[in-house]
């Protein structure tokens, strides 16, 4: 795919959606790494219903280890890998609070020091919550770059390295978000919705559906 047609691609999504956001819900940088910690291998609706209660209890390091894992996993049991989340988590806060004062760190050596943070958790903080513009790449992502041609690649980090280089710079801040939404609700896994595609004429998948 060639400079301008990706440029294209991504002026069409900033023009129906300028200001994209998070589908996850949150009020802190704190709150959304413990989201993003439970959104792995789940949906976000999932974690947005568990957490209302969950930050209610605990909204601040030190308070989710006043919690405790038990009653942490009590309110996360209806996410998959619940138990294994809820010790990430408290390991996560132990370590924020000896070594960070209780913050969540902006580097992303230090955020994927935590318990529970991989390269791509560490991408959402650094983008969604401190305005970085690094990009997240996901199964919606790396299915979009691929099947477009925006920016293929064999792995998730070829994917991810290649769109930090190929996309233009004023739309950096915002791509990982565009393509995330893209993904999930028009370029979808089993059955693109290709009719409703605002970037359909742009898109290099030989097999659209109809």
């Amino acid at each position: 795919m060639n400079a301008q047609k990706r440029t294209e691609i991504f002026q069409r999504l900033r023009a129906a959606n300028p200001a994209p956001a998070s589908e996850l819900v949150y009020r802190s940088a704190f709150e959304l790494l413990v989201a993003v910690i439970l959104s792995a291998q789940a949906t976000d609706r999932s974690v947005n219903a568990a957490t209302p209660s969950l930050f209610a209890a605990a909204d601040t390091p030190s308070r989710m280890l006043q919690l405790g894992e038990e009653r942490l996993t009590a309110h996360i049991k209806s996410i998959g890998l619940y138990r294994s989340k809820a010790k990430h988590i408290i390991a996560a806060c132990r370590q924020l609070v000896e070594r960070h004062a209780g913050q969540v760190p902006q580097s992303r050596e230090a955020l994927e020091s935590l318990p529970g943070v991989g390269r791509k958790t560490a991408n959402v903080i650094m983008n969604v919550a401190f305005g970085q513009p690094t990009i997240a790449v996901d199964t919606h992502i790396f299915r979009l770059a691929n099947r477009t041609g925006i920016a293929p690649g064999k792995d998730v980090r070829e994917v991810e390295d290649r769109l930090v280089r190929l996309v233009p710079e004023e739309f950096r801040q915002h791509a990982h978000h565009w393509l995330i939404l893209h993904g999930r609700y028009v370029c979808k896994a089993r059955k693109p919705d290709c009719p409703r595609c605002i970037i359909r004429d742009l898109c290099e998948w030989k097999s659209k559906v109809e």
